[in-house]
């Protein structure tokens, strides 16, 4: 830079016309032109982002609808097994756990043998049946001796009917101890407790070495989850949104990013005594099993619309930078673009926007942001 100032400097002194000052200018560019070609050369080019198949997989895209612009309510609920397809079992005598063959949350098969009670009410049935069957093998000795003496007119007809009577009512009672034997699954280890139907256990309250009571004791619950129930709470000031038949949408702390779809199926007419509330049941299939009593859900209800209708993207499209809103438009793989747009409305999964958008462009709805940071 030094050698350049003399030059000039040495130059200029020099200058008698301005012819060579024209031509000292000329010199200068060209000099310029030349020092600076080779960086120009080297400058490397900006490349097109492409989206490749890596990170193709790590994004999402949807196609924007106009829409009618919908608000929504959400209520809060509590996901229930279906009280139709739930056994509750119950011990049937008084006695004594003395083996447990499942846990809490197991799927079991219908006829399953789930527990073994020891009862002192079983070997009193076991034993008196026994007692019966040698009474009746006596009975049935004189009845047939009376028959004989009968036939030479030795024993009378009340004889014989007495001696009838006394064989028919011992059968009566073998019968009818075998037959509540065979209801409770009794055999010489005791009462087999086998599961009623197909289903996973919600609830137990069985273990091994505890004393049951006949009727009393809840031992463990079963319920086909394959279709369950929802539970919404509707506080007074809701009622006028719901209605029985209504579309909802539930979604829950498990599966964030997962909506399931239902109807209200029923509205309580009773508020509950300690909530406060009215009960909305929503059916749901539930062929994943993702859906697990206990667990609390948000009920969506869609509500009037307002009339207007505006493009509709998911709110996880939607980038905030700068104090605005932005999508990223996905044209293909190697074109995508950014634009803005405004937020007119928004519920619980849509925002209503208008601005640098058209009607059937595709955005990109999962990891925008770092599609949008990348080619910002």
């Amino acid at each position: 830079m030094k050698i350049y100032n003399l030059l000039l400097e040495k130059t200029f002194n020099s200058i008698k016309n301005s012819g060579q000052l024209v031509a000292l200018f000329s010199f200068f560019t060209l000099f310029l032109f030349s020092c600076n070609a080779h960086d120009v050369l080297e400058t490397p080019k900006m490349e097109r982002f492409h989206l490749n198949n890596d990170l193709k997989k790590q994004v999402e895209i949807q196609t924007v609808l106009r829409k009618p612009i919908q608000n929504s309510v959400t209520l809060t609920g509590e996901v229930v097994s279906n009280s139709d397809r739930t056994i509750p079992f119950t011990s049937m005598v008084d006695g004594v756990v003395s083996a447990t063959y499942f846990s809490l949350g197991d799927y079991v098969k219908k006829g399953q043998i789930l527990a073994i009670i020891k009862s002192a009410s079983l070997n009193e049935i076991q034993d008196d049946t026994q007692s019966a069957q040698t009474q009746l093998l006596v009975a049935k000795r004189k009845l047939s001796s009376i028959k004989s003496m009968h036939e030479d007119g030795i024993a009378s007809e009340k004889d014989l009917a007495e001696a009838q009577a006394e064989v028919n009512m011992l059968t009566s009672s073998i019968t009818k101890s075998k037959k509540n034997l065979k209801l409770m699954n009794a055999n010489t280890n005791g009462i087999q407790v086998k599961a009623p139907s197909d289903g996973y256990i919600i609830n137990k309250n069985i273990s091994e070495g505890m004393p049951v009571s006949a009727g009393n004791t809840q031992l463990f619950t079963i319920s086909n989850l394959n279709n369950v129930w929802v539970m919404a709470n509707v506080y007074a000031s809701n009622m006028r949104h719901i209605y029985t038949n209504q579309v909802v949408e539930i979604k829950t702390l498990a599966y964030p990013d997962e909506t399931f779809h239902g109807r209200i199926n029923q509205i309580g007419q009773v508020f509950d005594a300690e909530e406060r509330v009215l009960k909305a049941k929503i059916i749901l299939d539930n062929p994943k099993m993702k859906l697990k009593p206990g667990m609390s859900a948000d009920i969506i209800l869609p509500i009037d619309n307002s009339g207007k209708s505006a493009l509709a993207v998911p709110q996880s499209a939607l980038i905030f930078d700068n104090n605005q809103n932005y999508v990223v438009i996905y044209n293909n793989d190697s074109d995508m673009v950014i634009r803005r747009v405004f937020e007119l409305s928004t519920n619980n999964s849509l925002s209503y926007v208008e601005g640098e958008l058209k009607d059937g462009e595709k955005v990109i709805t999962k990891n925008a942001l770092l599609i949008y940071e990348t080619i910002k």
